[in-house]
């Protein structure tokens, strides 16, 4: 199993996967022409990870926009966790968002409603 690293563009997040850490991190504006082919390998990532590894995962998200596609493939990614989480495994998800965008923050306590998981949404200044 390898890391996976998916530099940022103007319109897609960086997305950064270490295995050893047990850390998935996703950091930008998320509205690429084609969420697919940027989550497709994340998805698949969290998949084989919860698989082939019995440490914890933790996702880290700091995701300023996302078009409608890429709240699609986060729910994706939230749907791989919750099932995991059922079968007993550690997964959790911290949501930073930035204050004086609330969108971004109701639309993290949206999502955190329809998980079981562990899951912050944290405001910062």
């Amino acid at each position: 199993m390898k890391d996976l690293i998916i530099p940022g563009t103007q319109s897609t997040p960086a997305i950064a996967a270490d295995v050893a850490a047990g850390v998935l991190a996703m950091r930008g504006d998320s509205y690429p022409e084609n969420s697919f082919e940027l989550f497709g390998p994340v998805i698949e990532w969290v998949e084989t990870y919860l698989q082939e590894r019995a440490e914890p995962l933790k996702l880290e998200l700091e995701l300023l926009y996302l078009n409608t596609s890429s709240i699609k493939s986060v729910m994706d990614i939230f749907d791989v966790l919750e099932a995991a989480h059922r079968k007993g495994r550690e997964v959790g998800v911290t949501w930073f968002y930035d204050m004086r965008n609330e969108r971004v923050g109701e639309l993290a306590e949206e999502f955190k409603e329809d998980c079981t998981f562990p899951f912050s949404v944290v405001g910062r200044q």
